[in-house]
């Protein structure tokens, strides 16, 4: 790709903002390209094609990761290097959700069905309620940080098996969160102008809310655990592909992966408890 050939981890992690506009551009051009070719299947279409932009990128991400592994031996120092990468996906992260985000709120409601379609389905599946005595919240908090280690589970096998697999799962997450926050601006957006009475907009902009927008506050976590998973993943195999299983720092590679996996199990402890204890005090 030409924008990828411009485009390296070195000068992300010290321009990590600049990612936030390579993610909207990707996701932009994925929901265009999908709509033009596989109407019918949009919803899923645009995931792929944002993944399929990102794939170099991802992978150049481990490979770099894996060689601070080896060039660097104190341990705070490599989680501040790794740090580096985790911002500057984030804002990768950021960029393709706002991205959904837009697109959601500006397209004709007779698209939306096409192209947010899967996203919707899902929503609408997810039941977070958290209220009830003690034990039922730590029955659904248990519930909860277990399906949330399931998913972990999968972005590091996906990251493992394929190398920057785990780019997928978050993006489709950011697909998912995009339709959330969407949905949310675009039904007050309809119900605002139909009060000022400006019918033809309220018309343009309305759709049935499926008002998730509290997923976000507890998805934001979610997704940092995945990246350190997601990351942790692709060392290991990164490591493997070169190798460097026989070099004697092999061991450190091991332990800086064991950190990267504490760290996202704590972030996933985090938001599986603001899910059941803060957000239904909130909304």
């Amino acid at each position: 790709m030409v924008i990828e050939s411009l485009l390296n981890p070195l000068k992300a992690e010290k321009k990590p903002w600049q990612m936030f506009f390579i993610g909207f551009f990707y996701s932009s051009i994925a929901i265009l390209l999908s709509l033009w070719i596989f109407k019918e299947e949009a919803s899923l279409i645009m995931v792929f094609f944002t993944v399929m932009a990102c794939i170099p990128l991802v992978y150049n991400t481990m490979r770099l990761e894996e060689n601070k592994d080896l060039e660097i031996s104190k341990e705070m120092a490599l989680l501040k290097e790794h740090n580096k990468a985790i911002i500057f996906l984030m804002f990768l992260f950021f960029g393709i959700t706002l991205s959904f985000v837009a697109w959601y709120i500006f397209l004709p409601s007779e698209d939306l069905n096409f192209v947010f379609d899967k996203q919707i389905t899902t929503i609408q599946s997810i039941t977070n309620q958290a209220s009830g005595n003690a034990y039922q919240q730590f029955s659904t908090f248990s519930k909860i940080l277990f399906n949330n280690i399931k998913v972990l589970v999968f972005a590091i096998l996906f990251a493992f098996i394929y190398g920057a697999g785990a780019i997928f799962i978050l993006t489709w997450n950011a697909s998912v969160i995009g339709t959330a926050i969407g949905n949310f601006i675009r039904t007050n957006i309809s119900q605002y102008a139909g009060l000022l009475g400006f019918e033809k907009f309220s018309s343009y902009f309305g759709v049935a809310s499926i008002g998730l927008l509290r997923y976000i506050l507890h998805g934001i976590p979610e997704i940092i655990a995945y990246f350190y998973g997601g990351l942790a993943g692709g060392i290991i195999s990164v490591a493997i592909i070169k190798k460097h299983y026989k070099d004697e720092k092999f061991f450190h590679i091991i332990f800086d992966i064991s950190e990267l996996l504490v760290i996202s199990i704590m972030f996933l402890l985090i938001a599986a408890f603001i899910e059941v204890y803060i957000t239904p005090l909130l909304f």
